[in-house]
């Protein structure tokens, strides 16, 4: 439970499974075990509650790069919430193997990177940097869910 002592310690959080509107239909596993991977979905930034949190809107205009920064590191910890779940215990995870960034960007936003650093940043302090290191991708996108300024997804390896 070391991993889930450090998220207390910075004052945050694993939120509760999400809670989307009614009309969102959700026929997939929010994180999936497989052998000794983990594949996680695409998860926006949540409260603890596991409600869907803004802000909401494209980057570089409605939403600044370091409030989608901060989204990003909402989003990994909703994303560590459906792993938890899905394996027990965040100590068994032995490397993050790809963390895949969507930026909702306006269309002359291109620091999607710094955006995606959020998350990055994130796992590095809570896995050090032997775990954590991983490829990356942080693509800027025309839409995401719910208007989410950015969406996390993964895939890490773990003690089976």
């Amino acid at each position: 439970m070391e991993i889930e002592r450090r998220i207390s310690e910075m004052g945050l959080y694993l939120p509760e499974p999400a809670k989307v509107p009614a009309d969102v239909i959700l026929d997939f596993a929010w994180a999936r075990a497989h052998g000794d991977r983990v594949y996680v979905s695409g998860h926006g930034p949540q409260a603890a509650d596991g409600s869907v949190i803004g802000p909401f809107g494209r980057v570089g205009a409605e939403v600044t790069a370091e409030q989608a920064a901060e989204a990003a590191r909402l989003a990994t910890l909703a994303a560590l919430g459906s792993v938890r779940r899905a394996i027990g215990d965040l100590d068994r995870i032995t490397a993050w193997l790809r963390v895949d960034g969507y930026v909702l960007a306006a269309p002359d936003f291109n620091r999607t990177t710094n955006v995606v650093n959020g998350c990055s940043a994130l796992l590095h302090r809570l896995f050090g940097r032997e775990i954590a290191q991983h490829a990356r991708t942080a693509m800027g996108v025309a839409a995401t869910p719910l208007s989410c300024p950015v969406v996390i997804a993964a895939e890490l390896a773990f003690k089976a």
